[in-house]
């Protein structure tokens, strides 16, 4: 399998609630369920403490609007790169927002994301 042979509307219908879960749980620091997609390789490459200070010390981290604009998709190897314009509930400008999907084992996982 590989993700770049489907479709964009396929692509996003995963995606889109995936990116809405990271900014929920990125807003309240809740790791365990920011992770819960991850691919497994993302996972190890964590440093929980490092993504732990983040989450508390991060005033964009948590404090993502829930407004999004999607930009595009990416198309590359095994994996997909999703492009949002995102917004801060506190700091005033836009930010890109990149998730990054592809096949582990059979079912599509995120290997990265991203927003700066």
């Amino acid at each position: 399998m590989n993700i770049i042979d489907n479709t964009d509307e396929e692509i996003l219908a995963i995606a889109n609630p995936w990116w809405d879960d990271l900014v929920k749980y990125s807003n309240t620091g809740e790791y365990g369920k920011f992770i819960r997609n991850f691919a497994y390789s993302l996972i190890q490459g964590l440093n929980e403490v490092e993504v732990g200070k983040q989450f508390s010390q991060s005033e964009l981290a948590r404090n993502l609007s829930d407004d999004k604009d999607y930009l595009g998709i990416i198309r590359r190897g095994e994996h997909v790169t999703v492009l949002y314009k995102v917004r801060s509930t506190k700091k005033t400008g836009e930010w890109l927002g990149r998730l990054v999907l592809g096949y582990e084992k059979g079912q599509v996982k995120i290997f990265g994301a991203s927003v700066f």
